[in-house]
């Protein structure tokens, strides 16, 4: 059975360390991650900074190259990179344990990481070459599938469908009394955070919903 384990990690071992500590008020978020011969390629949104500063603080970072910037909207900006440095552990996931990165996130001084793995027997493969190689990855929870995670049908990812229906619960959407910081607070995560994840729940649930079948399709449109 599939466990998913939730684990945090000091950034100054994992990537993108001087650039979080040069704008420390930046988020980066991994959409996606592409592996190939031990070469780590990841899709990243990064909000909270001017994309000047960002990109100033990554050509000094070890940790990271080849940067491109994909696509910018108002509040994120998607890019694409190579890891270099520090990056190991996510390698040998990859590659010896067959792991799977569902959710990352880089804020300060640490990320936070979700990863799937086969079965108990891989995580503790996992864990046991983090610490045979002094890595200082901690386990903050771990759960396994028991039923099937219907939000993936519409494209959102665990910690999406959480924010969305975590506002949903505390009428965030329907009530003015409730504030953004209401529901971050709630979840434990930063106000900029939540923001992100509601912003990008918004367009997966639109992507894949309204936009699959437009309503002129449908029939008769009423006006």
């Amino acid at each position: 059975m599939s466990l998913f384990a939730e684990f945090h990690v000091p950034s100054d071992v994992f990537a993108l360390y001087r650039t979080l500590q040069a704008v420390p008020e930046t988020t980066v978020e991994i959409e996606r991650v592409v592996a190939a011969d031990e070469v780590l390629t990841p899709y990243f949104w990064v909000s909270g900074s001017g994309l000047e500063r960002f990109e100033t603080a990554v050509e000094g970072d070890p940790t990271i190259e080849d940067l491109h910037r994909l696509d910018e909207f108002d509040r994120a900006t998607l890019y694409r990179a190579n890891w270099t440095e520090n990056v190991e552990t996510i390698v040998y996931a990859y590659t010896q344990v067959g792991a799977t990165i569902l959710e990352a996130t880089g804020e300060g001084d640490r990320w936070e990481l979700q990863m799937r793995f086969d079965d108990h027997d891989r995580l503790d493969q996992f864990q046991t070459y983090c610490n045979d190689n002094a890595i200082p990855f901690r386990l903050s929870r771990l759960h396994e599938l028991t039923q099937p995670r219907t939000s993936r049908r519409y494209g959102l990812t665990p910690k999406q469908h959480d924010a969305l229906v975590t506002a949903w619960e505390l009428d965030y959407f329907t009530s003015s009394d409730v504030s953004l910081t209401d529901v971050a607070t709630e979840l434990g995560i930063s106000q900029q955070s939540l923001s992100q994840r509601l912003h990008r729940g918004y367009q997966s649930l639109i992507g894949e919903t309204l936009i699959v079948t437009p309503p002129a399709e449908e029939g008769t449109e009423t006006r």
